[in-house]
């Protein structure tokens, strides 16, 4: 059984920059769109922004990152 080989688009040089055609597919657009949407809708809306109760898990992370590359502080 033989594999079938992928042929190959001759690329000639474009006469003119603008006649170069560039195919997206289609999540290329959507997703970076979507993105957009929600983070736009969250600024817009701050109200339902809540502060996070508890203890701040990335302040101490970042606690303890810091005390393991540059030793422990007193």
């Amino acid at each position: 059984m033989s594999a079938r080989s992928h042929t190959r688009r001759e690329l000639g040089a474009p006469k003119d920059s603008a006649s170069v055609e560039i195919q997206l597919p289609w999540w290329a657009i959507a997703l970076p769109a979507i993105a957009f949407a929600a983070l736009l809708l969250l600024i817009l809306n701050p109200a339902d922004a809540h502060a996070a109760s508890g203890d701040p898990v990335v302040t101490h992370l970042l606690e303890r990152v810091q005390e393991t590359f540059f030793g422990a502080t007193s």
